[in-house]
């Protein structure tokens, strides 16, 4: 079941890195570093009914752009690094597949239930 939510989502970056002409490690860094916290941060403005959040957060990320000199370069070290993080759960009879889903699939859906309860609420 892991592996198969594994190839799903990866999979899913792929092809939308295809679509948008960039690489299967920038699509997961966009995504994963800059898309879903951004949202989140629109979710937490909308729960409080204040843009704070969305403003410093576009205006960290905008700032944070304009310092990436090679950005092929730095999503490929942030990669790396996420692949590392993921890899280190192995001591605990995890694997990569496994670490992958759990914390890259599983969490953010937790995290997008929790918000979006108190969303509706």
């Amino acid at each position: 079941m892991l592996r198969t939510i594994f190839r799903i989502v990866a999979g899913s970056l792929w092809y939308i890195g295809r679509l948008t002409h960039l690489t299967y490690n920038e699509i997961n860094v966009v995504v994963y570093y800059f898309v879903i916290p951004y949202s989140w941060l629109l979710m937490l403005d909308a729960i409080f009914g204040f843009h704070y959040c969305a403003i410093i957060g576009g205006l960290f990320y905008f700032l944070f752009w304009l310092a990436i000199k090679n950005f092929r370069s730095f999503c490929d070290d942030v990669f790396d690094l996420s692949e590392r993080f993921l890899n280190s759960f192995n001591i605990y009879g995890s694997n990569y597949v496994a670490s992958s889903v759990w914390i890259c699939v599983a969490l953010p859906i937790l995290i997008y239930g929790v918000l979006i309860y108190y969303l509706i609420k």
